[in-house]
């Protein structure tokens, strides 16, 4: 199927699917969905901490993503919030030294060139004392993450150009290919993607850089199970996915790391507390919910 095709079901799923859009919208730490978190929608009316709702995003398509705004809308973002999104080159050189630490050598998923990059297109090797699935089991967390171009590599996030799945180097997306070379049945490749997904991190703060975030991890796996298997997937596969991203890809001021704003006053009563919230996110080894500031402390 071509990549066409994939982008006609992601904008099918934005237009028609409440239930995954909803999954997206939400902040697993308040039960409530994530909020704007930025004062860029003053003009409709939007606070900085009101929520993003489900029909700003499927019917009134509110949110764009950074190359899609205008120059001043950039600039304004970059000096108020420090709102930089990095070149697909730059992601690309500081997974790579992650990654020649990991392999204990250089140029395993590509050879970097100036200011861009030729991809390996030979199966990726592993060392004698590691194999492929202790890659994808490996966890990484990109902090601040924006539209996650650490994470997942569809485009370039400084411009806006699509990314060949070949190409694509973020580091899901390195897993991701790791798995579709040595995954050959379609079972396990579910297995293992899911385990890709639940082994990725990543938080923000403004929650429309978020929403992206998690749409283009979501919209990595439908590319990635095509590129696979020739289909999409199913809506039982979108939900378990959504799932984890939403758990995974979180809402958070970074360095408190508390939800952002604390709570509105109509959840004083449900949260018992007019203190800062610390966010929660899904320990999915050992399934049970966990504080993020209980890790990092």
């Amino acid at each position: 199927m071509a990549v066409k095709e994939c982008k006609k079901f992601e904008t099918k799923l934005l237009k028609e699917n409440k239930e995954i859009i909803s999954i997206l919208l939400k902040d697993n730490t308040t039960n409530k969905n994530i909020v704007w978190g930025t004062d860029n929608y003053l003009n409709r009316g939007i606070e900085v901490d009101d929520e993003i709702l489900l029909d700003q995003v499927m019917h009134k398509r509110i949110i764009r993503t950074r190359s899609q705004k205008a120059k001043d809308e950039q600039q304004k973002r970059s000096k108020q919030k420090a709102e930089v999104f990095t070149p697909s080159w730059i992601c690309n050189k500081m997974n790579n030294h992650c990654d020649t630490e990991w392999f204990g050598r250089e140029n395993v998923f590509n050879t970097e060139l100036e200011k861009s990059w030729e991809s390996n297109k030979h199966r990726i090797k592993f060392p004698e004392d590691k194999n492929w699935k202790d890659y994808v089991n490996s966890k990484k967390l990109e902090i601040t993450c924006g539209e996650a171009p650490y994470i997942v590599s569809r485009y370039d996030a400084s411009t806006g150009k699509d990314i060949a799945i070949k190409n694509r180097i973020g580091f899901l997306d390195r897993k991701l290919r790791v798995i579709n070379e040595n995954a050959e049945t379609e079972r396990t490749w579910l297995i293992w993607a899911k385990k890709a997904f639940q082994s990725v991190y990543g938080y923000e703060f403004q929650g429309d850089n978020l929403f992206i975030a998690r749409m283009n991890l979501l919209s990595t796996y439908i590319e990635y199970m095509d590129n696979r298997w020739k289909r999409m997937p199913t809506g039982k596969e979108l939900k378990e996915i959504a799932n984890i991203i939403s758990w995974n890809i979180w809402q958070m001021e970074g360095i408190k790391g508390n939800v952002p704003y604390g709570p509105k006053e109509e959840q004083i009563d449900f949260l018992k507390s007019k203190e800062n919230i610390n966010c929660n996110i899904y320990d999915w080894e050992n399934k049970k919910i966990v504080s993020y500031n209980e890790l990092t402390s």
